[in-house]
């Protein structure tokens, strides 16, 4: 009796160890579930904050701007008022005492514009985008603006679906500009402010190009436009010297991140003026230089007519 009850003591002691180490194998795989959970979760909350706070200080960014808007209008309303009274023959002594104060107040809130026009421009400058909630918080809408030399040109609107992922919905941003493809290498779920600042590039050098060409035609009337392309990524002018021969000059401009072209092409019937180191030159002018200015240089060196 002795012998089998010692046996049986031996097989349940090793059962017992088999268990227990099956219990700390599963113990140590929850574990290690859980601490993955906590890795992802940080991540998806701080991404989350971020968005929140952006959205927040472009909302006061966006009431300022209105606050802006106001001054303007008061300050054109004073300026009509005042432009009134100076129309008028005579004026009392008491309304001139009154116009000094209003004058004066004018003044502050011309200063006042002067400052927030300016902040504007630095929040242009470093990027800020303008953001408006839409759809009872299911969308919002991003407005981009372009501008080139200091002057404001046209605005793109972008209206984003934020549920249940992030996605374009709507937008006015030209076709040639492939919206799906830059979406993809900008990372459009997980970097919206990469997305948005390489769209804004090409828009902005886009905007650019075309204000270039407008400029072109006002300032050089002698110069012909032979081509140019909706993108305005090609241009071809035609130049006469003042010996009037007549130069065929392609600008083509492939990097559409950028307002200068990338080479420049000169085609003469007299193939050795193009070799010429004066119209090297005008080459390295034109891909250094906006178009419309470095033809007003090569017009004040006397190399076109």
């Amino acid at each position: 009796m002795l012998v089998p009850q010692q046996e049986d003591n031996i097989f349940g002691t090793k059962l017992t160890d088999m268990e227990a180490a099956t219990g700390v194998l599963n113990h140590l795989s929850a574990l290690e579930a859980q601490a993955r959970i906590r890795q992802v979760q940080p991540r998806q909350r701080t991404r989350l904050e971020e968005l929140r706070a952006r959205v927040k200080a472009l909302t006061m960014e966006r009431d300022r701007l209105e606050a802006e808007i106001h001054v303007h209008k008061d300050i054109e309303k004073r300026k009509i008022r005042l432009n009134n009274r100076c129309a008028g023959a005579k004026e009392a002594e008491e309304e001139m005492e009154t116009e000094g104060g209003e004058n004066e107040e004018l003044l502050q809130l011309m200063a006042r514009h002067l400052h927030l026009k300016e902040l504007l421009y630095a929040h242009h400058i470093i990027g800020g985008y303008d953001i408006t909630e839409t759809r009872r918080g299911k969308g919002v809408c991003v407005t981009l603006s372009t501008a080139y030399e200091g002057v404001y040109l046209k605005t793109y609107n972008l209206e984003l679906d934020v549920k249940p992922t992030l996605r374009i919905a709507r937008h006015n941003v030209p076709p040639f500009i492939v919206l799906g493809e830059l979406s993809k290498r900008g990372s459009l779920q997980d970097d919206l402010r990469g997305f948005l600042d390489t769209l804004s590039t090409q828009l902005n050098a886009f905007e650019g190009r075309r204000q270039q060409l407008k400029l072109l035609k006002e300032l050089h009337p002698s110069v012909t436009v032979m081509e140019s392309n909706a993108l305005c990524s090609i241009l071809v002018l035609m130049l006469s010297t003042p010996k009037k021969k007549t130069l065929l000059c392609t600008l083509n401009y492939m990097d559409l991140k950028r307002c200068l072209p990338t080479a420049v092409c000169f085609d003469c019937e007299d193939e050795m003026l193009p070799e010429s180191p004066e119209w090297k030159d005008n080459s390295k002018l034109l891909m250094e230089t906006p178009v419309h200015k470095a033809l007003g240089t090569m017009k004040n060196s006397a190399c076109i007519a």
